[in-house]
């Protein structure tokens, strides 16, 4: 049975050795890519075009035309490829059409040897684009699915090539454009017609995300209320011409991606992939290097198998840590970003075939309605009872392909979530019990959890790679609650600060000991019982400091720490800072921010949120916008360049492929629970040896 895909809609294959099928209407050129597990294109060499047809276990056409059928053989693929992307480009330099919209929708089909088909898409929605991703083939769980993309781009396949990480995009699409137009390729025959001849097929619209007025990849908030921001960061390689939504919690670039360069000082860090927030530009004034300090450049090797293949036509038994990477650490950390992926995906499938189902019933209704005959009687009855029947089956059929991969990613959460190292895992994860002050930086923190409404017991973690590229904003306002109706307004400044505390101590607990220092800004005193913790137990630098006077000489001694650090670095030597200078990474709590600031220190604290997390010192604000808005516009670039969390359950983050809202949790620690007072013990006692 031929599963026909929506845009996002994903399907698993049975065989390996495959025929992909275009119907294009007008010549066109196909080609394919190989990719990582991220997307990237390691090289021109992973590029399957009419100049160079061939890449094992793949071959496509040697020119432009109406039909074509791309070879695969996924047994053959390398071990370093997870994707295989099919790309539809119009040819330019033939006077022929330049968009997309202006031509018949592009068909495509996978189908086995025998010419059954497997999953077919009718690549809907295009209009000014002149080079489309139609769908991509990709492994997951040692198992390979089909999965329909329908990524267009207008600037053609110079901007496709470039999304997908190639520096030489612009060289390899003018010369496949050249070949073309010139008639470099030999030619060759159209393969026969279909058999079953022309199906008239229809797919849903892609659906879209909120448009988010926030960082995510360049994400730039509105100082309007909040936009959802991305909590996976940045628009991840392999699905650009989609607005990157703001506040991504995955962080800019896709995590686990090999081969990049190392940070120039040791005092730059990285987010990488997981950056959930309103992930904003750098203002370093230069291109920031997402790459963890101790990743290695070359491709991780898969990981060892851990579990029997599955049963043809059955999903793979979930297995914690089965994506690739050097470590565990790193395995479970890409497998959460492919969790987190699949869900978006697939419920960006249903929501656009739901969208489908709806405007196909409105359409029909007012054919009926529209003929006064079939207004009244039995037979606008009937039409009407027909249309609504149609719905009713598209959506059942979409509802059920969303449960099928909802059943499947939950088993997966179920094996993966109790496999989680401390840094990953919740307050309540039973490996916070078994505790110790780690020797090395993991590669992510947990901030929280994320879920969909059509998946609300289903959590993907929020995770962000550290060293921390953004500082926090925890949003005490109303405005930071679901519906914006929370009026308790004390409860709900208690509630920021801890949720506050609770990052704090868990940035201390991943770090190893003296790698990490706090400082609290506490002018009045408001915070002093959820701080408790942090007081009691001896890990901050010195007791929050209080009073105007307690504000000017923290962010005298921070601003001092990063002009010295700058000026090391730029002077290319690192090692000249002063004796005993801390070079641990620094954390300043800032609560109930503007009180007890004046004009220097809001200046102060923008220079830090700027330039502090270059050099390795992190803000995170407890404060209300809506307070924070009296000191004008001065404070829109310090509110841009925070990711903000909240409190209580919000749905103000997106993800970076379709822009959905999702419902960001904050990971609070359990009611009664002792873990962060013990955590936090066994750190003061690491800070007190190590010292």
């Amino acid at each position: 049975m031929t599963a026909e895909l929506v845009r996002g809609q994903n399907h698993p294959l049975s065989q390996v050795r495959l025929e992909i099928r275009v119907s294009a209407g007008i010549p066109i050129v196909a080609a394919a890519t190989l990719g990582d597990e991220q997307g990237k294109i390691h090289g021109v060499e992973w590029v399957a075009h009419p100049g160079a047809p061939t890449l094992p276990g793949l071959e496509v056409s040697r020119q432009a035309a109406a039909d074509h059928r791309l070879a695969v053989d996924l047994d053959a693929m390398p071990e370093a490829v997870h994707r295989v992307s099919v790309l539809l480009a119009l040819p330019t330099g033939v006077g022929g059409p330049t968009r997309f919209g202006a031509v018949p929708t592009p068909f495509v089909a996978v189908t086995g040897l025998d010419g059954a088909e497997i999953a077919s898409y009718s690549v809907t929605g295009l209009e000014a684009e002149s080079a489309v991703v139609a769908l991509e083939l990709y492994r997951r769980q040692g198992a390979w699915k089909v999965r329909a993309i329908g990524q267009g781009y207008a600037g053609g396949l110079a901007d496709l090539f470039t999304d997908q990480g190639l520096s030489q995009a612009h060289q390899l699409a003018d010369g496949i454009n050249d070949a073309v137009a010139q008639g470099v390729a030999r030619s060759v025959p159209a393969p026969p017609p279909r058999a079953d001849g022309d199906r008239s097929r229809q797919a849903a619209a892609p659906a879209l995300g909120p448009d988010q007025g926030g960082p995510a990849s360049q994400s730039v908030p509105d100082p309007a209320p909040p936009q959802p921001t991305s909590p996976y960061g940045t628009q991840p390689p392999g699905l650009a011409g989609q607005p990157t939504p703001p506040n991504s919690p995955y962080g800019a670039q896709a995590p686990g991606t090999p081969g990049q360069p190392a940070p120039q000082s040791p005092y730059q860090g990285g987010t990488g992939a997981g950056d959930p927030a309103q992930a904003s530009p750098s203002t370093s004034g230069g291109p920031i290097d997402y790459s963890h300090p101790r990743r290695q450049s070359a491709a991780p090797p898969p990981p060892p198998p851990t579990a029997p293949p599955a049963e043809p036509g059955q999903p793979a038994q979930p297995v914690a840590g089965d994506a690739t990477g050097w470590s565990m650490d790193e395995r479970l950390y890409n497998q959460v970003w492919g969790m987190f992926e699949d869900l978006a995906r697939t419920t960006a499938a249903y929501r656009s075939a739901v969208d489908f189902a709806d405007s196909r019933m409105e359409k029909e209704l007012d054919q009926v309605l529209s003929d006064p005959r079939s207004r009244i009687g039995g037979q606008g009855d009937a039409a009407r009872e027909a249309a609504q029947a149609k719905h009713s089956q598209l959506v059942n059929q979409a509802r059920a392909a969303l449960d099928r991969d909802i059943a499947q990613l939950t088993a997966e959460s179920d094996v993966v979530e109790p496999a989680l190292p401390p840094a990953y895992a919740r307050w309540d994860n039973p490996a916070w019990h078994g505790y110790r002050v780690p020797m090395e930086i993991p590669m992510a923190l947990r901030l929280g959890d994320l879920h969909l409404p059509e998946s609300a017991d289903l959590r993907i973690p929020m995770l962000v790679r550290l060293p921390l590229e953004r500082g926090l904003w925890i949003d005490s306002g109303r405005g930071g609650s679901l519906d914006g109706s929370f009026t308790d307004a004390h409860d709900l400044r208690r509630l920021a600060m801890d949720t506050a505390v609770a990052h704090a101590a868990r940035l201390l607990a991943v770090y190893p000991a003296g790698e990490f220092t706090v400082h609290v800004i506490d002018p009045a005193g408001s915070g002093a019982q959820a701080l408790a913790p942090l007081v009691q137990t001896g890990v901050l630098a010195a007791p929050p400091a209080a009073g105007a006077a307690g504000v000017a000489d923290v962010l005298a001694r921070l601003t001092q720490r990063v002009d010295l650090v700058q000026m090391a670095v730029r002077a290319g030597a690192p090692d000249s800072l002063p004796p005993g200078f801390d070079t641990s990474q620094q954390l300043l709590i800032v609560n109930d921010f503007p009180h007890g600031f004046d004009d220097r220190a809001v200046n102060q604290l923008r220079y830090l949120a700027d330039e502090g997390p270059v050099v390795g010192v992190h803000l995170m604000m407890v404060a209300d916008r809506e307070e924070a808005a009296g000191y004008g516009p001065l404070l829109d670039p310090l509110w841009r360049s925070l990711m903000r969390l909240t409190p209580v359950p919000d749905d103000h983050l997106a993800d970076p492929w379709v822009g959905h809202a999702w419902t960001y949790e904050p990971p609070l620690v359990p009611a009664g629970s002792q873990v962060l007072q013990q955590v936090l013990a066994q750190v003061a006692e690491a800070r007190a040896k190590f010292r």
